[in-house]
This record gives C-alpha cells, structure tokens and sequence, in this order.
C-alpha cells in the first residue's frame, strides 16, 4: 500500500469539505496574475468582493457607502498588537461593526453591520482555497488550506506528511509560528487553527501553546467515534458543518484577560455538546419540570468554562425571553473565584454582578428581566415574601450537591423555634425557577435529594476520558502514616458527633463545636511536626525527579499556620514574606481579630487573586501552597 502524501491529504480534507457544502477553489485560481483573479494584490487576506456581496446580502436596507465603509472598517485593524487585533474583530465578527450613516431615506442612523448570518447557514459564502499564496514584507508563504467565510480568512489548515518521520504535530504548529511572524496580517481575521496530518489532527487558537491543540473526538455529540477513524475525519465532520461552525464561532469562541496576557479559548468538544445540551434541558425545564438535570465533568477539565459557555448562550436564547441566571455555590471563596473567572472571559452578553450581602442580592432579583448573579445559598434568608415570580429565573448551582440541604423543619429543643435550611429559603424567594447542577465528583445513584432538585445527568465527562484527552492528569493515592492517638471513648463520642452533625448540616453552632474537638486532635503538635517533617522529605524527592508543585490541605486555619511553622523550622529558605518571592506560602482569609502570628498569611482578594497567578506560573519559585478550603474547585 502506498503511503499517503501530503497532497494526497490535502486533497481528502477538501473533498470532506465539499461534501459538506463548501466550494473548493484552488489558490491559483484567483491569484493576482490570473485570468479571474479575486486579489488585487499578493498581500490581499480578504476577498473583498466576497466580503462586500455578504454585507449587501444579509443586510439590504443599508446604502453602498455604507457597505464600503464597513469593508474599510474590517480592513482597518491597525494595532501593532496582533492579538487586539483578532479580538478587535472577533467582536466585528460577532456583534457587527458599529457603524453610523445616512440611510436611503436621509436619515443619520446608527446600527451594527452583520459579516455573517448567523441565524442562517444558507445565507453565508463557504470556500475552501488551497495553496494560497501570500507575499507579505518580502516572505512568501502558502498556507495548505485556507476556509473563506463570506470572504474572510477565518480557518487555517496546516498539513504534514505523516510518511516524513520529522514532520509531526509539532513541525505544523511550528509552521504556524512561522507564518504569525512573517506574514501576521491573516490572523487579525483568524478564528480557529488545524494540524493534521491526516490520521491525527488538533485544533487550537491563535494564542494557544501546542499543548492546547487537542483533537475534536465525536461527530454527533453522544458518543466518542471509532479510534479507527481518522482524526482529520472526525473533526471535519464534527466541527465543520456550517450550522455547527457558525454556532461555535459565535458561542464557543472568547477572550479571557489577566494583567499579564490576553488568551484565546476555544471550547473543548465535551463543552461545546454539554453547554447544549443543558440550554435544550433548560427551555423544557422552565416550560414543565424545572429541573434542568445535572452536568458531571471531573475537576480540571474546564467545569467553570462550560458553565460560561452556557451562560453566554443561554443569555440570548430568544424562547427564555431574557433569562435571569443565577449562579449559586456554598462558599464565599468559590463565589469570588467563579465571579472572577466569568469577569475575565468576553463570551457574557451582559457584566456578571455579584451580591455581597442580602439586601443586593434582593436588589439585583428584582429587577424585570435579564442579568448574571453571582450569590451564596447562605444569602436566601427567610423572608415574608417571594423576590420574584418569574419563571425565566434560572438557578445554576455549583457542585450542586452540596446546596440542597434544609428543606425540612428543624425544631431547637431548648427554644421550641421551627427553622428551616437555606434550600427552602431559595424556594421561597424564588418559586418560579429552574434548576441546573454543574458538579466535578460523581453525585451517587442514591443521592435522591440531589436528584430531586434537579433530575436526571444532561453530560458526563469522567476523569477517564479527561486522562485521555490531556485535560487533567491523573490521581493517584499514597497513604502516608500520621497516626492518630484516640482512646476508645473518645471515638465513641465523634461518631456521635458525626451523626448529629449529618442530621443538621445547617446549625453553624453545632458543627462549631464537633468540629473543634476533632480538629484538636488532628492539629496537636506532635502530629503537625511529623507531618511537617514528611512533607519536606517526600517533596524534596519528588523535585529530584520531576518539576512541579504542591498542595497542603489542611483541616482548619490553625493548622495551616501551625503547618507552615514547622516547616520553615525545617526549611527556612522556603520562607519569604514579600508575596512575590518564597517557596511556600498560606492562601487563607482572615480578619483584623485574628491572632498576630496569622496576619502576615491573610491577604485581601487583589493580593489573593495576584499570589494564585503567581502559583499558576510554572516559572515562579512559589511551589508549595497550604490551603484549608481555597483553591481547591
């Protein structure tokens, strides 16, 4: 059997493509110096005609200046930074280009000018070109393939032979590289990139290392195909029919910001299915059950993004007529990670607004229509009346398995007050809503309550598939030995604690107390200084052999500090108390009323926000993290 060629790849990628609709056309063909030439120049990405023709079709009342006016706009992205540039028309791409001018009947108008009909397929110019030449500054460079979306530039394929043993994955990003330095004008427009070379592919962003070029693994969105299929085929077939394209470079495309960079995020193929899944789950919830179901994708494999995603498009869903969402975790800490997260990404049609306190989680509900929440189930308070009725009020809440506690009425023996939990408060206020569950652990089969409040799974996504497609890594156990010296009374008590503490997960006070038993015990000090004294042996060994960091978490604040102590008695150089320097730090809140030796490890949540950068930077010397319950979702 002879062995595929380069071309012969290229050209089986462009027959998928036609199958699918698109119009194959080759690079020479409308080059320049050809006979029908559709370039006026070797540097021409876009092809104007094309471009201008969509304008014209998909909006018709607008006068011919106008259109001219917008080419011009599109063309004129002038930022030496490339990636502004794409963000800068990704939102044109998106939102339409804001444009004001005389309508045909005299009038100044402003409106936003649509390159792409996104609500119909058919509406839209599909080309796929090969071997398009481009000549910029002197490089001249010829992408494999090129896909044309009403005649700009917006897919890029780039091809290897899989017979020549160095021309890999790796050598198509590199080539990818290659073509942003010297010929940079086509990716202001470029929205997704594949390497392939022809049994497997990736597809990834401009900004994206190669590490987050990952293969599309299902065509349907139900099931994983066959291995023996082709990668290339998978994706062309799961990813480029024009409905599925347009939805995703309109929902499933965003920007996420920090001080130090701005990124590019595609959505993972888990994602992209799960988000619609849900939004379809969600439209017959608010019109019948009101539980939308829940979504299980393991920690680490982009939970909060698929939530984001969701959010986004569920925003605009035209059958929730303005949906309020309201997203509901049970830690004060999570909510300002989840909020900070869906404040950092471009994909929300609407400022996400958190409430941090009763009265502005009352204020925000009240509101007629629309908007993003941010809240805690503690903020649902008993109150005389409901906050709305409404019924496009959509509850998502985060690991949903923990905020459905307290629906039945809890009587104090000792004051004879009926109170009942947080969940039956949520209800209260808000009787109308729908409920969706995003969790990262498996919710058990007899979990009734859990399913109850929400229903069935709408998307699982293991910690095995997520192994499998690189984007979590897997866990293993070790048992380490720190014993625990516990007379057989004392075990007797804490298992009655425990079962009291289960029965009534909403009385603070009560767990207050069981819990600071238990914590004496697993804190004492001659513990603590064996389990210091472990850490450091077992972590300086690992380094030996592998790069990495590390997690402590521990049972309460008092541990961590005392934690912390003892190893810097152990290791003094892992100790530094300027936020930017230092081996190992404690990332806990606190207050002023806290204990003298505990201020230096509590940080506002500027500085909380800035140290958990500093921890992701894998080229920072900050390696060990000591945590009580921050960090960890």
């Amino acid at each position: 059997m002879a062995l595929l060629t380069e071309q012969d790849i290229e050209n089986a990628t462009l027959e998928m493509l036609e199958e699918l609709g698109y119009q194959v056309v080759h690079g020479s063909d409308i080059a320049p110096d050809s006979e029908n030439p559709k370039r006026h120049k070797w540097d021409d990405v876009i092809l104007t005609d094309d471009l201008k023709e969509a304008v014209e079709r998909i909006n018709p009342k607008i006068p011919n200046e106008a259109v001219e006016e917008v080419i011009k706009k599109v063309k004129r992205l002038n930022s030496k930074n490339q990636i502004k540039n794409n963000e800068q028309f990704h939102t044109f791409l998106i939102e339409g280009v804001p444009l004001e001018y005389r309508a045909k009947n005299g009038k100044i108008t402003s409106d936003y000018i649509k390159l792409i009909d996104f609500n119909n397929p058919k509406n839209n110019d599909f080309k796929a070109i090969n071997q398009f030449a481009i000549i910029e500054n002197n490089k001249h460079r010829r992408p494999d393939i090129i896909i044309f979306i009403n005649g700009l530039p917006l897919i890029i394929a780039e091809l290897k032979n899989p017979s020549t043993e160095s021309a890999d994955l790796m050598s198509a990003y590199k080539q990818i590289q290659t073509y942003k330095q010297e010929i940079p004008l086509i990716f202001n427009y470029n929205e997704l990139i594949i390497l392939s070379d022809g049994t497997y592919a990736e597809i990834g962003t401009l900004t994206a290392n190669k590490e987050w070029f990952l293969p599309w693994k299902t065509v349907d969105g139900e099931k994983k195909a066959p291995k023996t299929l082709p990668q290339i085929q998978v994706m062309i077939e799961g990813m480029f029919k024009k409905n599925i394209l347009l939805d995703l470079i309109k929902n499933f495309i965003t920007f996420s910001k920090d001080k130090k960079q701005t990124i590019k995020i595609l959505a993972g193929y888990h994602q992209y299915h799960a988000a619609n899944k849900a939004i379809k789950t969600t439209i017959n919830a608010v019109n019948k059950t009101k539980k939308a179901g829940i979504i299980w994708h393991t920690q680490g494999s982009g939970k909060s993004l698929t939530l984001a995603f969701y959010a986004g498009k569920i925003q605009v869903e035209e059958a929730l007529n303005n949906p309020t969402l309201v997203i509901l975790t049970d830690r004060n800490d999570l909510d300002d990670q989840l909020f900070q997260t869906f404040s950092n990404i471009g994909c929300l049609r609407e400022k996400p607004r958190q409430a941090n306190n009763k009265e502005e989680l009352k204020t925000l509900l009240k509101r007629s229509s629309g908007g993003i929440i941010f809240t805690t189930i503690q903020k649902f308070a008993e109150a005389k009346e409901s906050l709305s009725t409404r019924s496009n009020i959509i509850i998502a809440a985060d690991e949903a398995h923990r905020t459905q506690y307290g629906f039945k009425a809890k009587t104090n023996k000792d004051t004879g007050v009926t109170k009942y939990g947080f969940a039956k408060y949520l209800r209260d206020a808000l009787p109308n809503a729908s409920f969706i569950g995003f969790t990262g652990t498996p919710i058990d089969f007899e979990d009734k309550s859990t399913r109850a409040v929400f229903g069935n799974y709408i998307d699982v996504y293991d910690i095995e598939q997520a192994v499998e497609d690189k984007r979590t890594v897997r866990i293993y156990y070790e048992s380490r030995l720190a014993e625990i010296k516990l007379n057989q009374e004392t075990i007797k008590h804490l298992d009655t604690d425990f079962e009291e503490i289960a029965e009534d997960e909403e009385d603070k006070q009560k767990l207050k107390t069981q819990w600071t038993q238990l914590e004496k015990i697993v804190g004492s000090e001659t513990r603590i200084k064996q389990i210091a004294k472990d850490i450091v042996t077992h972590f300086e060994k690992r380094l030996d052999t592998i790069e990495g960091k590390a997690m402590i978490v521990c049972m309460s604040r008092r541990i961590c500090v005392d934690l912390h102590s003892e190893i810097k008695k152990l290791k003094p150089q892992w100790y530094n108390k300027e936020d930017s320097k230092g081996f190992m730090k404690v990332i806990m809140t606190g207050s002023a009323s806290d204990g003298p030796d505990w201020q230096e490890h509590i940080r506002d949540k500027r500085r909380r926000k800035e140290i958990g950068e500093t921890f992701k930077d894998s080229e920072s010397e900050f390696k060990l993290a000591i945590v009580r319950d921050m960090w960890l979702t």
